[in-house]
């Protein structure tokens, strides 16, 4: 690094560039990006309702925001006829309650999937809907067929809006060792499987992911989510320029993380803006999640690893042609996402992401990114590829820890 490098001119020149990007998306964005409210009336909104009301036996039904432990305890009161009886007449409520049993969510997710598909189906043939209107219900109604293809195992949906989801591969109840795959900007419903470029699309991420942690540990019971259960933003505007939408993400990150089943230990793989909601997820996260692995990174909102105040190992990569190198690392009145974690001075363990070729390529099969994750999700360190060639990246760890 010459004298330049570390210059308060470079400094300021990365200042205006950070606040020339901002104004380039105010532009184009609006400032209304930051102010959307949510909305009202949706088939969720009136399952919770409905939930509210409702009773099991002589039972009052709990708050769906009741912890794990309450929930589980809950279903555990209950005979195995009851609560198929609940997932049948609410599924998009016990779909998604964290301690609720997986059979029984993947149970209900599965039915809700097929009335969303029935309703999209609906909207297609209705003529008060606009031809572009027929045309997305058309695009949903294909996805949600095809998530409720037989052996497909969601693990969370939410129709509204833009849509939510969590898909797993392999069976989470037994597992030793979770992956959870945390994608980043553009991912709602309509993204989150795709035909062409299937890899980067979270169900394509976690498949490829799952399919390379069998391969590097046969022996290791391993499973991966496919975690979209988060509201990403939409384009490279102001909400991906923000931490709002990671905020929220990290507190439902934080939720799954404690609620899964069993003592697996837990990693997460955070790419692009899922790093950002990884990073603010990182102080709150629980013991199980023994390492963070980010990709293609913007920033974690932290200015170094230690300041993520995690107990977890904290790994970094980017390809050579990411275009993602070129934005400011910077944080500028709650705009931009702090320090680059491939930074010597950040911290983290640099990995090599050789063959990926650019921002999206990440967890195509053959990658050294993609075994790289996969060392890390089965915990056989002493496997992972170091950026340097060397093996700082595995410095201070004792073995693998492959169970």
């Amino acid at each position: 690094m010459n004298s330049f490098d570390s210059s308060p001119s470079l400094t300021a020149w990365r200042t205006l560039l950070a606040l020339a990007v901002v104004f380039v998306m105010l532009a184009t964005t609006g400032w209304t990006a930051l102010q959307r409210n949510g909305q009202h009336g949706t088939a969720r909104e009136s399952a919770l309702s409905a939930w509210e009301k409702g009773r099991i036996g002589v039972l009052d039904l709990p708050d769906p925001g009741s912890s794990p432990r309450r929930l589980a305890a809950f279903f555990a009161s209950l005979t195995a006829a009851q609560r198929v009886r609940l997932a049948d007449r609410y599924p998009l409520v016990v779909g998604n309650l964290n301690g609720a049993p997986l059979t029984l969510r993947y149970r209900a997710n599965r039915l809700a999937v097929l009335q969303a598909r029935d309703a999209e189906r609906a909207r297609m043939r209705d003529d008060r809907v606009s031809v572009e209107g027929q045309h997305q219900a058309g695009r949903r109604m294909h996805r949600f067929e095809s998530m409720a293809a037989d052996g497909r195992r969601i693990l969370a949906f939410d129709p509204t809006g833009a849509g939510r989801a969590a898909e797993v591969f392999g069976d989470l109840g037994s597992a030793t060792r979770v992956s959870v795959v945390v994608p980043g900007v553009d991912t709602n419903l309509l993204t989150f499987e795709r035909t062409d470029r299937p890899f980067t699309a979270p169900v394509g991420m976690a498949g490829s992911l799952y399919d390379a942690e069998r391969a590097a540990s046969p022996r290791t019971r391993t499973a991966v989510i496919a975690w979209a259960d988060y509201t990403a933003p939409s384009g490279v505007g102001v909400d991906a320029a923000t931490g709002r939408l990671a905020s929220d993400g990290a507190e439902r990150l934080n939720a799954l993380t404690s609620a899964l089943p069993g003592d697996s230990r837990v990693s997460l793989i955070c790419h692009s803006y899922g790093s950002v909601v990884c990073g603010l997820a990182a102080r709150q996260l629980p013991d199980r999640v023994t390492d963070v692995a980010v990709a293609g990174s913007p920033g974690m909102r932290a200015g170094s690893a230690g300041q993520l105040e995690t107990h977890a190992r904290v790994w970094a990569m980017r390809d050579q042609d990411d275009w993602i190198q070129v934005l400011p690392y910077l944080e500028v009145g709650g705009l931009g996402h702090g320090a680059d974690p491939m930074t010597p001075d950040f911290g983290a363990r640099v990995l090599s992401a050789r063959g990926a070729a650019g921002h999206g390529g990440y967890f195509e099969p053959g990658t050294e990114s993609l075994e790289n994750f996969a060392d890390i999700g089965v915990g056989s360190y002493r496997n992972t590829s170091c950026a340097d060639a060397g093996d700082a990246c595995r410095s201070g760890i004792s073995g693998d820890e492959v169970i």
